[in-house]
């Protein structure tokens, strides 16, 4: 029995192609119940693999730079072809996207129906690839990529093959837009929860920069002082909170309870301090220590009223501080610059009617009237008890100033303070005057942090005017022979009354004219300077080539004016030491300092 052949073949024939469309089938379904790209790649590769049974097989999309790269594979060697990437228009591959149609070579070196790309026929010859099929993967009429079934020897691909592949790419194509799709869609719910996310936390950032708002506006409103604020703030935003003055010195300093910081120095606040002003927004920095220091200046209008600091430890991955933050800090200023003024107005108010009213005593004294005694107990003094008055003098400090730091010592030793006759000037009880005098003294040098001259002067029968003066000539004097920093009260320069009581005026007249009467009486008849040739002479030890450039004369012409002195005193000067002489010329002088109106 002969066999024929043909009716062999076709049963054959039919089965494969079941086999075939039963497996594109199940490789469709499968391929649809997929979602992330690169699995949905991959599967398509691995099953276009089996369905052609090629050596191997390989997937290439465009992309955004317009170049073909590999993505998948099946069967490969080399572990660099899946770095392929050529341009989209070369190549096999370029020749399907360009007709979006299959195309197929049975040996790729050798064609000359393609463009080659040098750096990939190096990879083919590394591969071993030599006959290749591909098919395009088309989305909505745009070719996005080639399917290759790729053989190590040389060989024809028959039309079945073709139409295989170019199936199962038609599938692809469908899951891979799928897959597209299903990305887009889930970096778009990424983007809308990470969008959510960012609204929830702005919302409570919001929430909570009202809720600070609104306890900063009531502490405003319950009577609340800066340093209330200063802790508010503190709390909430945690670190420390500094409040400076318009020098850049501290007022007030509060720390968190949950999460302090070290406390900044006024030098590591001094740049940023001094940026925020220039710039009248809040500054940032972080010092040597690693604390980061966001500085906010304090204005009412043109009026540099001081600095708010939010200082705390620097966290590398926290970064800068929110705006929020910041914008709180920047609110708080204002809170601040309110109080300051409000601050500010009542002390000048209480300053004004505390000068008032030791005025009043000073031009009324001795003595205090009923009108006087009632308005001095309105502010809780009792006048009858200011026993003390204090004059102080700085020559870097005008009495203006002086007078605002003695109000503020008053306050707490229910005295009064102001600046009268233009000299500051303080009324207090005192039980020990000298140590009265010294801790005022103390506390002035303290904050001034320079020198301070403080004289008191015990009140008799509340004759505050006298006790006035003499502590201010005293001050005068004590500044005259050389004493610029000390507190004392007048007794301590007792030797010195004549020139500062003018009570004994007679008896410094009498004095100065026994000692030196004849040399003022000559100098004022003839217009000459005697006096003061004299007491220039023993100021400089009684050194003539001294006294002669101090008073700018030639050593001859001072010779001569001490020769006229000795005649008309009848006294020789260069033999006879007169102490009393000397006396007269020094308290000559000191009582014209004495004298010499005071200096705002």
């Amino acid at each position: 029995m002969v066999s024929d052949p043909g009716g062999e073949a076709e049963p054959y024939s039919l089965v494969r192609r079941q086999r075939e469309l039963a497996s594109l089938y199940a490789t469709a379904k499968s391929l649809t119940a997929l979602g992330e790209l690169d699995a949905v790649l991959q599967s398509i590769v691995h099953h276009a693999h089996d369905l052609i049974s090629t050596d191997f097989t390989y997937l290439s999309l465009v992309g955004a730079d317009g170049r073909l790269s590999a993505r998948a594979s099946e069967g490969t060697i080399s572990a660099s072809f899946l770095a392929a990437c050529i341009p989209a228009d070369v190549g096999l591959g370029g020749k399907v996207l360009a007709s979006r149609s299959p195309h197929w070579v049975h040996d790729y070196a050798a064609t000359t129906l393609i463009h080659h790309d040098p750096d990939f026929d190096r990879l083919v010859d590394a591969e071993g690839l030599v006959a290749l099929l591909g098919v395009p993967l088309v989305i909505r009429g745009e070719a996005v990529g080639a399917l290759f079934a790729a053989d190590r020897c040389e060989r024809s691909f028959q039309a079945d093959e073709i139409a295989l592949l170019s199936a199962f790419a038609d599938h692809a194509a469908v899951a891979l837009d799928n897959a597209r799709l299903y990305e887009a869609s889930r970096t778009a719910l990424q983007e809308l929860q990470i969008a959510y996310r960012k609204i929830e936390q702005h919302v409570a950032v919001m929430e909570r920069a009202q809720a600070i708002h609104e306890a900063l506006t009531g502490v405003v409103l319950e009577g609340g002082t800066p340093g209330d604020v200063a802790q508010l703030l503190a709390d909430q935003l945690g670190g420390s909170v500094t409040l400076l003055d318009r020098t850049g010195a501290d007022l007030v300093r509060r720390h968190s309870a949950s999460n302090p910081c070290r406390t900044p120095s006024e030098i590591d606040l001094a740049d940023a301090v001094e940026k925020a002003h220039r710039s009248g927004r809040c500054t940032n920095s972080v010092d040597t220590a690693g604390i980061a220091h966001s500085v906010a200046s304090i204005q009412a209008g043109d009026s540099h009223l001081g600095a708010l600091a939010w200082s705390r430890e620097e966290v590398a991955d926290h970064g800068a501080p929110d705006d929020t933050d910041l914008r709180t800090l920047e609110r708080a200023t204002h809170i601040l610059g309110l109080l300051i003024l409000k601050e500010r107005a009542v002390a000048e108010a209480s300053e004004r009617l505390s000068g008032e009213l030791l005025t009043e005593l000073m031009v009324g004294s001795p003595g205090i009237s009923p009108a006087q005694r009632a308005r001095t107990q309105a502010r809780n003094i009792d006048a009858d008890r200011l026993d003390l008055v204090l004059v102080a003098d700085s020559p870097a400090v005008s009495s203006t100033d002086l007078s605002r730091h003695l109000h503020d010592i008053a306050r707490d030793r229910s005295g009064l303070a102001g600046e009268h006759l233009g000299r500051a000037t303080m009324i207090l009880h005192s039980v020990d005057d000298e140590r009265t005098v010294e801790e005022v003294h103390r506390q002035l040098r303290r904050t001034l942090g320079g020198p301070v001259v403080v004289i008191g002067e015990r009140v008799v029968h509340h004759d505050w005017a006298r006790a006035f003066s003499l502590a201010g000539r005293c001050g005068a004097v004590v500044r005259g022979i050389g004493h610029t920093d000390l507190g004392a009260t007048t007794g301590r320069y007792a030797l010195y009354a004549m020139v500062f009581d003018t009570e004994r005026v007679h008896e410094l007249d009498r004095f100065i004219s026994d000692s030196i009467g004849p040399l003022l009486e000559y100098d004022e008849r003839r217009g000459t300077d005697l006096v003061d040739t004299l007491s220039a002479y023993y100021d400089h030890h009684a050194n003539v080539a001294a006294t002669a450039r101090a008073l700018y004369v030639h050593v001859n012409t001072l010779l001569k004016r001490l020769d006229r002195a000795s005649s008309v005193l009848d006294l020789d000067w260069r033999h006879e030491y007169d102490l009393e002489l000397r006396l007269g010329l020094r308290l000559h002088q000191l009582r014209a300092i004495a004298a010499a109106p005071s200096q705002p």
